[in-house]
């Protein structure tokens, strides 16, 4: 009977371990109109989910600008270097150009495809380059798929992602730019 009951305790201990690696992740990005809740995916890109949710708790997020929007594409911010109103560094013009103090992320490209609403990390040429900056897509982006890692989906405020400010001409630079007001993470 001991040992039954040691056998039913350790099932209800590992159940209880996977049940807690499946938690939701939760980023939560306030903008000017209101909150965008991204549903992080751990399990797709653990390395990049990770990062941004250290980068999160930080603070590090807070009031980083989205330095390119281009309509009909995406929205790109996480530039903490030189994309931080009020941040030592911040340069609107080299907005897009730094990172973080953390290592760079190497790839981890999935089957996930780009859709309204997908969340990415951006990157240089270099696949491997990801650090801190991500993106959320407007639209569809299947040219993306394999090639960019989809850390997230946009579970709610989609309609405030919509009202962000878009940029101007083919590499959609914004002057003036929205920001992420405050980014917060939770494990539900």
């Amino acid at each position: 009977m001991k040992l039954l009951h040691s056998a039913f305790a350790c099932l209800v201990a590992f159940a209880s371990m996977a049940g807690a690696a499946y938690a939701d992740d939760l980023l939560t990005i306030q903008l000017k109109d209101g909150p965008v809740v991204i549903k992080l995916a751990p399990e797709v890109a653990p390395k990049h989910v990770a990062q941004i949710e250290a980068l999160a708790s930080k603070g590090e997020y807070d009031n980083v600008v989205f330095h390119r929007v281009i309509d009909g594409f995406m929205a790109q911010t996480g530039d903490v270097e030189f994309g931080k109103q009020g941040g030592a560094k911040f340069n609107p013009k080299r907005a897009g150009m730094g990172g973080s103090e953390m290592p760079d992320i190497p790839a981890e490209f999935s089957k996930v495809p780009f859709k309204r609403g997908t969340v990415g990390m951006a990157r240089s040429q270099s696949p491997n380059s990801a650090n801190s900056q991500f993106f959320i897509m407007f639209d569809e982006g299947a040219f993306l798929n394999g090639q960019y890692t989809v850390v997230g989906q946009v579970q709610s405020g989609m309609e405030f992602v919509d009202k962000i400010k878009r940029g101007e001409g083919g590499n959609g630079e914004v002057s003036n730019p929205d920001k992420m007001i405050k980014v917060t993470v939770t494990k539900k």
